[in-house]
């Protein structure tokens, strides 16, 4: 299940991410996305957990928790709405 995390604080890290995650599975890949021309954060990242009761724990357990300064926001990522894919946030 593929998860967003939104309002992350501009330094967290994907390991730190991951590690939170973590506690509550198996974690296919993490991807904090970062501006292209700065080179700095946007604030989200993208986690993707195989197992949906994982995930769903992680969510709940995750969400509105503090990380870094700012508490996050987990829900699950939307697909596209038929757009076309961006290739930089291609796991």
């Amino acid at each position: 299940m593929k998860l967003i995390v939104r309002n992350l604080d501009r330094l967290t890290t994907e390991d730190e991410l991951k590690v939170r995650f973590q506690e509550f599975g198996a974690v296919q890949y993490c991807n904090v996305v970062f501006d292209l021309e700065s080179g700095k954060s946007k604030g989200f990242a993208f986690i993707e957990m195989p197992k949906p009761g994982e995930a769903k724990a992680a969510m709940k357990n995750l969400n509105n928790k503090i990380i870094g300064s700012n508490k996050i926001r987990v829900k699950k990522a939307e697909g596209n709405g038929g757009r076309t894919p961006n290739p930089w946030l291609a796991p």
